[in-house]
């Protein structure tokens, strides 16, 4: 009788390990504090492209938008979303298809956060930049 006390165990003993490491490890809990710091940064990131595109237009939002060689709100030239695409993502746009990303708001947005964030590129926009301080915004939003 003893014996069948021990029966769970010994299965669980003779079980190859390919079975015991193939179950998942629980997920740890999600971290508010974590989240919470993650929203902060995407809202401040936005709001400093916000201000640069307010700032590139003179606060004049789409009115300004296709005067001379530069496009949309962040006064892209085709050729430069052309470029900063492909490093991105690897994508070759034609002219047409960089001029209407230039002018879409959502997708020139998420370029400028790239160009800023992830390659320091804040002096594409010489101007802006200075009168935002944008390089002390971005060491500010990388350090939170």
């Amino acid at each position: 009788m003893v014996a069948h006390r021990f029966l769970p165990l010994l299965c669980f003993l003779t079980l190859p390990a390919s079975v015991l490491a193939a179950a998942p490890a629980p997920e740890p809990p999600p971290d508010p504090a974590a989240e919470a710091r993650s929203i902060t940064i995407e809202v401040r990131r936005d709001a400093l492209v916000r201000k640069l595109a307010d700032c590139e237009t003179g606060g004049r939002g789409e009115a300004a938008v296709g005067r001379g060689p530069y496009v949309g709100v962040f006064q892209f030239s085709p050729g430069t979303v052309v470029a900063f695409v492909r490093e991105r993502d690897g994508r070759t746009l034609s002219a047409p298809e960089a001029i209407a990303l230039a002018r879409d708001y959502g997708r020139a947005s998420k370029l400028v956060q790239y160009v800023i964030f992830e390659r320091g590129g804040h002096s594409h926009w010489p101007g802006c930049s200075s009168k935002l301080g944008i390089a002390r915004q971005v060491a500010a939003i990388k350090a939170l």
